[in-house]
C-alpha cells in the first residue's frame, strides 16, 4: 500500500495575520444578516426561510463536520437525525436515509446530480468520493426530491454545497486574502490529515477559493485491542472555485473538484477480514480498489429581473468516475475490472411570482457514456461502450392560501434512454454465458407532489407540515447489466428489460421553533411498487442470481428530534429514528419461492443525544455526546447469505460515548480534541465488513492567516 508524507506546517502559520470567514453560496444569502431565519434551498430550489418549509429538513454546517473532527463524508452524516451509516469497508461508506441507501438516494453537490448510471444495489462506496473540507453546507431532504430533482430520490436528497471565497462579506473594491490549515490526528484509526485553504479576491466583485486535502489512514485498531490488516488508505484532493459578481443582476460561478483513493481494500471479503459475532472473512488474498472523481461546473445566475421572470440560472456541468478493482482469489487466479464514467449535465432553472403562487420551473438533461474494460476480455463490471441518458421537465407552485396554510404543487415529466453497447449475454434460466450482447430501451415517469404546513400560531413557532409525493428509480445500466461478483462468490448477471420502480410517501408531521427549544416529530409511510429484487436462479454453489419487479411493499417510520437552549451557556439536545419495511422478495431456486421479507440491510432503532456546555465568550465549549444503535436481527434471507458481514443472529446493540470540546486559543489558533468509544466496545455499523475503532483520541488544529 502506497503511503503519503503528512508534513506538519502549522509553526510556518502559527503568527499570520487575518481570519478567514465562511463564504456565502449565493449573492442573496451573504446581504441576509445572521439573526434572520436560516434559508434553505434544496427543498423548493430556491432560498426559503426553513420555518416555511413543509418538510424536516436537516443541514449540517461546516463548524459542526470541524468540531466533531470528522473522517469522511458519510461519516460526518452520522449524528443526523434519521440517518444511519453502513460501511462495507473503512474506506467504502453509505448512509441509509429512511430505510433507504445507495441508489435510492440521490446525492448533489451544488445542484449537479452526483449519482451515475453505474451505481451499485445495496451500500455502495461512492460517497467516500467527496471530500467534506471542500463543504460549507450540507442540506438532507428526506424522502424528497423525486419531484424537483427526479430519479432516485426516495430515501431523500442530499445537497452539499461547496465552499466560497466570501467576497459578498468585503468591503466593495478592497482586496483580501483569507487561509486556513486544519490537522487531525486519531490514534485508534492511525490516520492523519492535513487540510490547506485559501482565498483572495475583491469585495463585492470576485473571489477565488482553493483547497487541498492529504490524508493518510491507517489500519484500525478496535475495542478488542485487534489491529485489522488492511483497513488503511490514501487519498487526496484538490478543489476550486470562482465566483465572479458581473453586475447587479448576474454573478459567474465555476467549480472544480477532484479526489483520487488509493488501495482501498473490501477486507471482509479477504483472509485479512476478522468475523465478528460469527461472521465469515472471505477467501480472497486480495480485492481492493483504486477510485476517483471529478467534477467541473460553470454557473450562470441572475436575479431582479422586473419582469415575469425573478431570477434565472443556467449549470454546465462534466465529471468524470474511475473505478479500479484488483483481485486474486484463493487459488491466485488475478482479475482485473476498470469502469469508467464520463457524465455531461445541463441545468436551466427559472422563478417567477404569479398570482398563482411563486414558480419554480426548468429543464434538465444528463448524459452517461462508460468504458469499461477486464471481465470477459472486451467489458468491466457493467456494459462497455454504453451510454444512458435522463431527461426531466419539472415544473413547482408554492401558493399561499392565507396567512397561515401555505401549499406546494408540483410535477416532473422524465425521459430515459439506456444503450447498453456491448456485455456478456447471459442465459436467464441456467445463468450460462450465450456471447456478446447489446440492449436498449426507453422509460417514461411523471411524478408528482402536493405538500402543505399550517402555522399554527402568529409568532409560526408551532407548525403542522405534511403531503404526498411521488418518486421514481428507473432501471440504470448496474440493474441491466452487471456481471460480476457479489457476497463472496456468488455472481450477479444482467436483466435486460426491466421497469422503473415507483414509490408514493405519505407524512405527517409537527415543527416547534420558540427561543430556546426547536423540536420536530414525523411519521412517513412509502408504499414501494414494482422495486428491483434479486431472483436467484441457480443455487450453486456459486449462487447465480440476476432481478426482475417482483418486489411490492412498504417502508415507514417514526423521527423526533429536539434541542433545548437552557441558558446561554448549557444546552441539551437528542434525536430518534425508527423505521422497518417489508417487500416481496424470491427466497429459492424458483419464482414460485417469493415471499414478503424486511428489506435488505435495514437500519435498527437509532439514538442520539448529549448536552453541551459554551462559555459567555464562545472560546471554550465541549459536550459529551452518546449514539446508539438498536439489535439488527430482522435480517431477509439475502442477508443470511452474507456471512462476511451480517452475523447469523444479526448485528449487535452498542453505545458509543464520545466526549469533546475545543478552545480558541487566539483569533488565528483553534484546538479541538475529543475521546472517543469511551467505552471501548468492539463494534461494527449494520451491514459493515470491519470494526470500528477502539477507545482513542482524535486531536485537531485549526490555524487561520
Amino acid at each position: 500500500m502506497r503511503r503519503l508524507s503528512i508534513p506538519l506546517l502549522f509553526a510556518t502559520f502559527a503568527t499570520a495575520g487575518l481570519s478567514a470567514e465562511p463564504a456565502p453560496d449565493e449573492k442573496k444569502r451573504a446581504r441576509k444578516s445572521e439573526a434572520l431565519p436560516e434559508r434553505i434551498i434544496t427543498a423548493n430550489r430556491t432560498e426559503t426561510d426553513a420555518g416555511k418549509v413543509p418538510a424536516l429538513v436537516k443541514t449540517l454546517t461546516n463548524k459542526q463536520m470541524e468540531e466533531r473532527l470528522v473522517r469522511t463524508f458519510p461519516e460526518a452524516l452520522r449524528e443526523t437525525p434519521g440517518v444511519a451509516i453502513q460501511k462495507t469497508s473503512n474506506g467504502q461508506g453509505s448512509p441509509f436515509i429512511r430505510g433507504f441507501t445507495g441508489f435510492r438516494t440521490l446525492l448533489m453537490i451544488d445542484g449537479v446530480r452526483f449519482n451515475n448510471s453505474t451505481f451499485r444495489e445495496g451500500p455502495n462506496q461512492y460517497w467516500n468520493t467527496i471530500d467534506q473540507y471542500s463543504l460549507g453546507r450540507v442540506e438532507l431532504l428526506p424522502s424528497q426530491g423525486g419531484t424537483l430533482y427526479g430519479s432516485d430520490a426516495i430515501g431523500g436528497t442530499v445537497n452539499a454545497f461547496t465552499k466560497g471565497s466570501g467576497y459578498l462579506s468585503e468591503a466593495e473594491g478592497s482586496f483580501f486574502t483569507h487561509g486556513q490549515l486544519d490537522y487531525r490526528h486519531s490514534t485508534a484509526e492511525h490516520s492523519n490529515v492535513e487540510h490547506l485553504e485559501t482565498s483572495i479576491g475583491e469585495g463585492q466583485r470576485w473571489g477565488l477559493h482553493l483547497g487541498a486535502t492529504l490524508s493518510e489512514f491507517g489500519d484500525v485498531t478496535d475495542g478488542s485491542g485487534q489491529r485489522q490488516r488492511n483497513t488503511g488508505y490514501d487519498q487526496w484532493a484538490f478543489n476550486a472555485r470562482l465566483d465572479i459578481s458581473l453586475d447587479d443582476h448576474w454573478a459567474f460561478t465555476a467549480v472544480h473538484q477532484q479526489l483520487r483513493q488509493n488501495d482501498v481494500w473490501r477486507t471482509h471479503d479477504t483472509t485479512s477480514g476478522v468475523s465478528f459475532e460469527g461472521t465469515i472473512p472471505g477467501t480472497n488474498r486480495i480485492r481492493l480498489f483504486d477510485q476517483n472523481r471529478s467534477l467541473s461546473y460553470a454557473r450562470l445566475a441572475g436575479t431582479d429581473f422586473n419582469s415575469f421572470i425573478d431570477a434565472a440560472s443556467l449549470t454546465v456541468s462534466f465529471q468524470t468516475a474511475g473505478e479500479e478493482q484488483y483481485r486474486v482469489t484463493g487459488g491466485g487466479a488475478t482479475t482485473f475490472q476498470d469502469v469508467d464514467v464520463s457524465t455531461l449535465g445541463v441545468d436551466l432553472q427559472f422563478e417567477s411570482s404569479s398570482p398563482i403562487g411563486k414558480l419554480v420551473y426548468g429543464i434538465d438533461y444528463y448524459h452517461d457514456w462508460l468504458e469499461t474494460d477486464g471481465a470477459n476480455n472486451f467489458a468491466g463490471s457493467v456494459a462497455d461502450d454504453a451510454s444512458y441518458d435522463l431527461l426531466g421537465i419539472f415544473l413547482q407552485d408554492e401558493i399561499d392560501a392565507g396567512d397561515r396554510v401555505h401549499l406546494t404543487l408540483g410535477g416532473r415529466y422524465t425521459h430515459v434512454r439506456a444503450d447498453a453497447g456491448k456485455f456478456e449475454g447471459r442465459n436467464p434460466t441456467t445463468g450460462a454465458a450465450t456471447g456478446i450482447s447489446s440492449y436498449a430501451d426507453e422509460y417514461q415517469n411523471f411524478s408528482g407532489n402536493f405538500r402543505f404546513l399550517v402555522d399554527l400560531d402568529d409568532q409560526d413557532r408551532y407548525q403542522i407540515y405534511g403531503g404526498v409525493s411521488q418518486a421514481f428509480r428507473a432501471p440504470n445500466l448496474s440493474d441491466l447489466t452487471r456481471d460480476d461478483l457479489s457476497q463472496g462468490a456468488n455472481r450477479e448477471i444482467p436483466a435486460p428489460g426491466l421497469s422503473p420502480e415507483t414509490y408514493l410517501t405519505y407524512e405527517i408531521g409537527l415543527k416547534a421553533q420558540t427561543e430556546t427549544i426547536s423540536a420536530s416529530f414525523g411519521y412517513f409511510y412509502t408504499k414501494i411498487d414494482d422495486m428491483i429484487v434479486r431472483n436467484v436462479i441457480v443455487t450453486g454453489p456459486p449462487v447465480t442470481y440476476n432481478k426482475s419487479n417482483a418486489g411490492d411493499g412498504y417502508m415507514q417510520g417514526v423521527e423526533f428530534s429536539g434541542r433545548w437552549q437552557i441558558n446561554p451557556n448549557w444546552s441539551i439536545f437528542g434525536h430518534i429514528a425508527w423505521v422497518e419495511g417489508e417487500v416481496d422478495q424470491y427466497v429459492g431456486n424458483s419464482t414460485a419461492d417469493k415471499r414478503r421479507e424486511p428489506l435488505g440491510k435495514i437500519s435498527p432503532l437509532v439514538g442520539y443525544g448529549g448536552i453541551r456546555w459554551q462559555s459567555t465568550d464562545s472560546r471554550f465549549w465541549t459536550e459529551f455526546v452518546c449514539l446508539s444503535y438498536g439489535e439488527a436481527a430482522r435480517i431477509n434471507a439475502s442477508d443470511m447469505t452474507d456471512t462476511g458481514r451480517i452475523p447469523p443472529n444479526g448485528t449487535p446493540s452498542f453505545w458509543v460515548l464520545t466526549l469533546r470540546g475545543g478552545c480558541k486559543v487566539t483569533e488565528n489558533l483553534i484546538l479541538t480534541a475529543s475521546l472517543d468509544n469511551l467505552l471501548d466496545q468492539t463494534y461494527r455499523y449494520h451491514g459493515s465488513g470491519s470494526n470500528e475503532p477502539g477507545f482513542g483520541a482524535t486531536l485537531g488544529a485549526t490555524v487561520k492567516f
